[in-house]
């Protein structure tokens, strides 16, 4: 049977280069008190299954199950686990790719939250890593902001300010409340997906690093870049060094993405967001939006709300890294500027806010 390819269904594997040419950690790095085999015992006991190499094989029909996503570093297959669909994602093999296949794994298995895409099952036996990841049926975020894959019509504000609200939950997870913390270091319209639901998951930690206090320096010296184009923060471009609030600039670019409807980094001029933006946006409220929102939205939004989420996105894409805000600043901000919204996205069954 022939391969099949649906571009639409993005189930994170688009790892980027740098990911898979920066250095990792070694092997003794993931073994011992607290190593990766240990984790693994517990996420076993938690839910998600050790597959063999012989179980991914009959799941992906031999790898000729339908492709759902594909990246530099990796291909992704629709199948199924215990009978619901699930994303295969397959790392491709070389010794390098392996390790970086053993740091998303490593990633995923300390981290637990309903904004992270969950990870069901993996296969370490061979050089190729698997991992087996819930599926978003809903593409991922920039195909729903940008055009392409299964993406219809305008993506509403309400729902713009509710998935900006789940992902800086989950970064604030990352950030604060995992031991040990974690930064996400590739946050982009593209690693962020979109369930049956619509709401969002943050996936793709191939290039996420842990176990630090305050910042990483990366260990080899011949320096790679964290992160994608339009994303990086201006800071570790110039110092090399990763902290939290790397991640919190390339949350303020996916703001200002969700906020004008324009891409983050047009390839075709060069040109960045940020840059084309920067003269516009003050990081203080009120911040006046008008003329930055996206056309294609009309009136259908909330002008106050604009103002805010353009004056907090100024806030975290400023230089100086130290007068960021945190992203539980982050959360709290939007969560008193856009109650209407959130409330717009519904409720849970629980009484809980949608979000």
């Amino acid at each position: 049977m022939g391969v099949q390819r649906y571009r639409f269904f993005c189930c994170g594997c688009g790892a980027n280069a740098a990911a898979g040419d920066r250095e990792a950690e070694d092997d003794s790095d993931y073994s011992g008190a607290g190593g990766l085999e240990e984790k693994v015992e517990k996420s076993c006991e938690a839910g998600a299954r050790r597959l063999s190499w012989a179980q991914v094989e009959v799941m992906t029909g031999a790898f000729t199950s339908a492709v759902v996503g594909e990246g530099g570093f990796s291909t992704v297959y629709l199948a199924r686990l215990s009978g619901a669909l699930a994303a295969v994602k397959v790392h491709r093999s070389s010794e390098r790719l392996h390790r970086v296949f053993r740091q998303e794994l490593d990633a995923l298995l300390r981290v637990r939250h309903p904004h992270i895409v969950r990870l069901l099952a993996f296969c370490d036996q061979q050089e190729e890593g698997v991992l087996v990841l819930e599926f978003a049926a809903n593409g991922n975020l920039h195909e729903r902001l940008h055009g392409g894959g299964k993406a219809t019509g305008t993506m509403p504000w309400a729902r713009r300010v509710s998935v900006a609200l789940q992902v800086a939950r989950a970064l604030e997870y990352l950030h604060d409340r995992c031991e040990p913390q974690v930064v996400h270091g590739d946050v982009k319209a593209s690693n962020v997906l979109l369930d049956a639901s619509m709401s969002a998951k943050l996936c793709d930690f191939g290039s996420a690093v842990t176990g630090f206090s305050a910042a990483i320096r990366p260990r080899s010296s011949a320096r790679t870049m964290l992160g994608s184009p339009g994303y990086i923060d201006p800071h570790y471009i110039r110092s090399g060094v990763v902290t939290k609030k790397s991640d919190v600039y390339s949350f303020g670019v996916l703001l200002l993405e969700l906020l004008t409807g324009t891409e983050a980094f047009c390839a075709e001029e060069g040109r960045l967001l940020t840059a084309v933006l920067k003269p516009r946006l003050r990081a203080s409220t009120p911040c006046d939006a008008r003329g930055l929102v996206d056309e294609r939205l009309g009136t259908a939004y909330d002008p106050a709300e604009a103002d805010a989420v353009a004056a907090l996105a100024a806030s975290c894409v400023g230089e100086n890294p130290s007068l960021r805000p945190s992203m539980a600043d982050v959360v709290r901000t939007l969560e008193q500027s856009a109650q209407g919204s959130i409330s717009a996205v519904g409720k849970r069954s629980d009484g809980r806010e949608n979000v």
